[in-house]
């Protein structure tokens, strides 16, 4: 790697790391006095825009690689957090709630598949219905549309 893909990495991750510090404070609600709420939804929604974003950026969208790199591996590298899902889980494991720490561990392993596999989907989605519109007939263009159109106060 490049000097300037180690910056883009670093300043995406630093950004990320922000981000997941402040949306920690933010989400952190009482929901349950010992649930990880917060990490649970930072990793669910990191998951799922991870992978919409890459599926999309190399089917659909190009992009420069660096940007790729810096959003990809930096900033939602930093943003999600595989060690404080761990550390959480053993945990709550410490202070006697194995339940909820497997409950926290299934949610979690389960939901960010889910949401990697519902983020691939979208992107999909989104894939398909733009070479759909790149895919239409010439007399069906905006131009053309606009030509055929009887002259009514535009």
């Amino acid at each position: 790697m490049a000097c300037l893909d180690y910056l883009a990495v670093g300043i995406a991750g630093f950004l990320g790391a922000v981000t997941r510090a402040w949306l920690g404070k933010l989400i952190n609600t009482g929901f349950a006095a010992h649930f990880p709420l917060n990490t649970l939804i930072i990793n669910l929604t990191g998951c799922f825009v991870l992978s919409f974003f890459l599926n999309l950026t190399f089917e659909r969208l190009e992009i420069n690689p660096r940007l790729r790199l810096g959003i990809g591996t930096g900033f939602l590298g930093a943003y999600t957090t595989f060690s404080t899902f761990s550390v959480e889980s053993i945990n709550l494991v410490r202070i006697n709630l194995a339940w909820l720490s497997l409950a926290y561990i299934l949610s979690t392993s389960l939901g960010c598949v889910l949401l990697a596999w519902a983020g691939a989907v979208l992107s999909r989605v989104i894939i398909q219905r733009g070479k759909d519109t790149d895919s239409l007939p010439e007399e069906l263009t905006t131009e053309d549309t606009h030509a055929q159109t009887p002259d009514v106060e535009r």
